[in-house]
């Protein structure tokens, strides 16, 4: 797992407990679970009562007591935590693949795309018939304008990497650039020879 998943999945279950937490004290309050089933909270608990709020006269006395800068500074804090927050959930929006590729050239036929799962199996498919070549992975990641392709082989431990590269280069990859209309498409290749630790050629 990429680091970027883990954090993900930590952001959320953090955020998942604060709303749980939250909603359960409210819920609780709310619906007066504690004395419906003589239960004693924790010695000072909020909101233990329908009749109790969050911040009580005392409480807002307290904080307003601070200084002029106490509330502007949690304005502040809370502001950038929801920019955080929409910050954080854009990214997540935010397309890791193209999705849908022009083909035909330039300029590319109208209503022609190409889903770049199917050009990743069919590139994968191709290098993966190729010589020497035990498996082939490929990915597709960047933008439908701006594509770029990740090439992950294994290959036989008699084979020869150039030579596996440069097949790779004129067969399949040369067939995706042409069907797309992107002669420049980057591409990554990482050939690993089974049994041996990756080498990377781009």
């Amino acid at each position: 797992m990429t680091p970027r998943p883990v954090l993900n999945r930590s952001l959320l279950a953090l955020a998942g407990l604060v709303l749980l937490g939250g909603g359960l004290l409210v819920l609780f309050a709310g619906l007066d679970i504690y004395r419906r089933h003589d239960l004693v909270p924790p010695t000072g608990w909020p909101l233990t009562t329908p009749d109790d709020v969050l911040l009580g006269s005392a409480d807002r006395a307290r904080w307003s007591s601070q200084g002029w800068w106490w509330w502007p500074a949690v304005i502040a804090g809370l502001v950038l935590v929801a920019l955080l927050a929409l910050w954080w959930l854009l990214a997540q929006l935010r397309r890791r693949h193209p999705g849908a590729l022009p083909v035909g050239g330039t300029p590319p036929q109208e209503g022609v795309e190409l889903r770049d799962s199917a050009l990743s199996d069919a590139i994968a498919t191709e290098a993966g018939a190729l010589p020497a070549v035990e498996h082939a992975a490929v990915r597709i990641t960047g933008r439908p304008a701006h594509p770029r392709t990740r090439v992950a082989l294994i290959l036989t431990p008699q084979a020869s990497p150039g030579t596996v590269f440069d097949v790779l280069c004129e067969g399949p990859l040369r067939t995706a650039r042409r069907s797309t209309g992107t002669p420049g498409m980057p591409t990554e290749v990482r050939l690993q020879v089974a049994g041996h630790k990756p080498h990377r050629a781009e």
